[in-house]
């Protein structure tokens, strides 16, 4: 199940740069994605047994990001078929502004975003550091394309910036890979490969100052692919300038796919007996983290640089939140779930807002309430959302980080964690609530449901999370942290 969870996106993806006929292709992306998630719902309820000799094995934290990256993937599929259709119209317009509108063939489009999914799902199902270094690089070359998808020369230079810092990090992965080798040369034969398993049932065999070495560059690494600050310069760019749909799908599920690589190598140092080295580097870089989204989003003027800033303090909520352990390390693996619904939903209205007004400025974008009520109303929501108001899932999340990091007697950093959350809040509230208030410019439209819908489907979830937590899901993050040694 686990070969195919890989092998059907990619094939799609494959075939559809043949297709001659564009509607195939869009039918050929939600049958995929509607499949891909059939088979992630038939492994919840039946794990499937690892494959290929342990190096493919999906245990319930990669289960728990598989099955957001399939929701997310899913969602912004349906998306995409209304999202191509208006792309192929405006592209016979001329536009000023150059944002949209002069298209890649819609095969590239699509090809990439199915290899992009058969990469990821490579990333989550990967237990072998070697292969997980391959398909992380993979998701690196399937989704470039992606965000120079309108050709256009800012897109092409995010494009570029992306390739570069991106090898970067991975060429610093490999060296932590090979640092890893060498940590366990006093085993000789006796692993039998760099399996995450492996390694665990052998960790107090490790070279502890080799492990960490090897922690510490795959956290660099890995970091700069999960947008980890100061390490996360390529992530504005990208997010701006890449297509809603591709936005969404980076900053809610490729992220995820880098934290997951560094999480299960956190684990190793746990049952090593490094527990506290790699812990208080996790703490280190989310508040580094957190810092710079905040000093970035107070007087962003890109409502989708803004979002990008987001995801960067996001992801350093989550490494904090690891890095605190107990009931912080729940919250952590919660609020992967609930930035990922959040920030898709997000993404995707900022596609249809930057579809009737033809700009990312903020300033420019006014009275969005009166040109598209329903996108108008799920911006607010998705704002409250993000910054961690109730009801929604995030305040859950960041509360119980808070609890957490207060459970664990470590005050100072809870009143910074406050402190900078509240910093984000601010920024986001001189710029969210003034766009969809006031006169507008742009005339009261129709929206389609392929716009409205998709995103809508996600704030449901997130304001579900808020109030409740479903017990299947409550299980597998603690069982989850269980396996990693931070319950």
């Amino acid at each position: 199940m686990i070969v195919a969870l890989v092998l059907l996106p990619l094939t799609a993806g494959a075939l559809a740069f043949f297709l001659r006929s564009d509607g195939l292709r869009r039918g050929l992306l939600v049958a995929t994605a509607l499949a891909h998630s059939g088979l992630t719902v038939a492994a919840w309820l039946r794990r499937p047994l690892a494959e290929l000799g342990g190096w493919l094995e999906l245990d319930d934290l990669e289960l728990l990001i598989l099955a957001v990256t399939s929701l997310l993937f899913l969602v912004a599929a349906v998306y995409a078929v209304g999202y191509l259709r208006r792309e192929g119209r405006d592209q016979r317009e001329d536009y000023t502004e150059g944002f949209l509108f002069v298209n890649a063939p819609e095969a590239t489009f699509t090809g990439c975003l199915l290899l992009f999914l058969g990469a990821m799902t490579l990333v989550i199902g990967a237990q072998h550091f070697g292969l997980m270094w391959v398909a992380v690089e993979g998701t690196t070359l399937a989704s470039a394309p992606l965000i120079h998808f309108h050709r256009h020369h800012r897109s092409l230079e995010a494009a570029w910036k992306y390739l570069v810092i991106c090898s970067v990090g991975i060429a610093i992965a490999l060296l932590g890979n090979f640092f890893l080798v060498v940590a366990t040369s006093a085993l000789d034969d006796q692993l039998g490969g760099l399996t995450v398993r492996a390694l665990a049932e052998h960790a107090g065999q490790l070279d502890p100052t080799w492990l960490r070495a090897a922690f510490l560059l795959l956290l660099v690494g890995y970091g700069t692919k999960m947008g980890l600050a100061p390490l996360h310069t390529w992530l504005p760019d990208a997010h701006s300038e890449a297509p809603s749909v591709v936005s969404a799908l980076l900053s809610g599920a490729l992220l995820n796919c880098a934290f997951l690589a560094i999480l299960r190598l956190h684990g190793v140092c746990v049952a090593a007996g490094q527990a506290a080295f790699s812990a208080n580097l996790l703490v280190g870089f989310g508040l580094v983290s957190m810092g710079f989204a905040a000093v970035f989003i107070v007087g962003q003027r890109d409502y989708k640089r803004m979002l990008a800033y987001s995801s960067v303090e996001h992801m350093g909520i989550a490494a904090l939140g690891v890095g605190l352990g107990g009931a912080a390390g729940f919250g952590a693996l919660l609020h992967v779930v609930n930035h990922s619904l959040t920030k898709g939903m997000l993404f995707l209205i900022a596609g249809n807002v930057l579809a009737a007004y033809r700009t990312r400025s903020s300033a420019e974008v006014t009275g969005l309430l009166r040109a598209l009520p329903a996108s108008g109303l799920l911006w607010l929501a998705g704002f409250l959302a993000v910054t961690g108001s109730p009801p929604f899932g995030p305040f859950l999340s960041e509360f119980t980080i808070l609890r957490g990091g207060l459970a664990a007697q470590r005050p100072v950093i809870a009143v910074v964690y406050l402190v900078l959350l509240l910093l984000v809040f601010v920024g986001m509230a001189m710029i969210v609530p003034g766009m969809a208030h006031g006169e507008t410019n742009v005339a009261r439209r129709r929206e389609p449901w392929l716009a409205v819908v998709p995103p809508a489907c996600l704030g449901i979830g997130v304001l579900i999370l808020g109030v409740y937590v479903p017990r299947p899901l409550a299980d597998a993050i603690t069982r989850a942290l269980g396996a990693l040694g931070l319950s």
